[in-house]
């Protein structure tokens, strides 16, 4: 289904390599396991035509085990590597046709990317690694600086810009090149599997510092993982990618609860309720003047919720953009973590 002003659209998306990759497209051959088409025609369809749109400010993630084909795809995004067939839109506009000149300039103003491996360089300051793509645009460099100590206190490295990539840990180096890829102010952020590297806490704050982000300015991002738990807890959609093509695309709670076959169930099957289903699926309706135990997002899911109306006899109030949306009790926290939502 299309999503209406669509940031990025996907259409029939193909990733053949080989001779002649473009017999492939489409072809019955392309439906034979890896293996058995690489030996009949010398190819690999690492991308099988894959559709999608990402909507403005929405998180984007596709999931997936290694070689399904998800890093092939986030770098046709912005055409790292190019598509055997298919179109790419950004805001509308076909990036296939793009010449070298539109090329990189949709690369150094509108869409940035960030990788499993840092990239930083190490004879620069973290001020000038973060302020390496405002250079390479022109960008005077009094308010290059000026943009890169910003963005530094954004995630949280304010005090460390004058330092060398060797001085910081490995979570620090990936907060700078998540402001490396803030600085130019980008429309769309891409994720490679930036955090697979980290160790498992230092992940978990970057996962954090990614949604903090994302609250406070709401970029539209598309996030590569082979993580579930990660896919979960980022995602607004999550694409289950398997063998070139996507088996699945849906909310959190849709993956986990309706899966669309057996390798998605057999993904999700350990997943815990109270991580996926939200405030939103379990609330009902304000009901007259009452006291409260807490105001919570329509988003928070229920493991969040859990201590919240345990610690008080009061439900909470589900609020969104200001606005009170419903009510959750005790009551409905724990029926819908034993049976699902209503």
């Amino acid at each position: 289904m299309d999503t209406p002003n669509a940031t990025v659209s996907c259409r029939d998306l193909w990733k053949v390599y080989g001779p002649r990759p473009e017999r492939i497209v489409g072809a019955p051959e392309a439906d034979l396991p890896r293996g058995e088409l690489l030996a009949r025609t010398g190819c690999v369809a690492a991308v099988r035509g894959v559709s999608f749109d990402v909507a403005p400010g929405e998180v984007f993630v596709v999931m997936g085990l290694s070689g399904s084909g998800k890093s092939t795809l986030v770098r046709m995004l912005n055409r790292l590597h190019e598509p055997t067939a298919g179109r790419i839109l950004v805001d509308g506009e076909d990036i296939g046709a793009f010449d070298g000149d539109r090329l990189r300039e949709l690369r150094r103003r509108k869409v940035s990317m960030v990788f499993q491996h840092f990239g930083l360089l190490p004879h620069r300051r973290i001020v000038d690694n973060v302020a390496f793509g405002l250079e390479i645009q022109g960008v005077e460099r009094g308010e290059r600086l000026r943009r890169a100590h910003e963005v530094l206190e954004i995630v949280g490295l304010a005090g460390w810009a004058s330092s060398y990539p060797e001085e910081l840990s490995g979570g620090m180096q990936q907060r700078v090149g998540l402001a490396r890829a803030l600085a130019t102010d980008p429309e769309i952020m891409l994720f490679d599997e930036p955090f697979s590297a980290l160790d498992p806490l230092i992940r978990r704050d970057m996962q954090d510092e990614v949604l903090r982000l994302q609250r406070e300015l709401r970029k539209t991002m598309i996030f590569i993982t082979h993580d579930l738990m990660e896919a979960l807890k980022l995602g607004d959609r999550i694409a289950v990618m398997k063998d070139g093509r996507f088996v699945q695309v849906g909310t959190p709670e849709e993956v986990v609860l309706r899966p669309a076959d057996a390798y998605v169930a057999d993904f999700t099957r350990d997943v815990p309720r109270s991580h996926v289903l939200r405030a939103r699926s379990v609330m009902h309706p304000l009901n007259g003047s009452q006291a409260f135990a807490a105001d919570v997002g329509p988003e928070t899911t229920l493991v969040e919720l859990l201590p919240i109306v345990a610690r008080s006899e009061h439900p909470v109030r589900v609020v969104e953009d200001g606005r009170p949306i419903g009510v959750v009790d005790r009551a409905a926290v724990l029926e819908a973590m034993v049976e699902g939502p209503r």
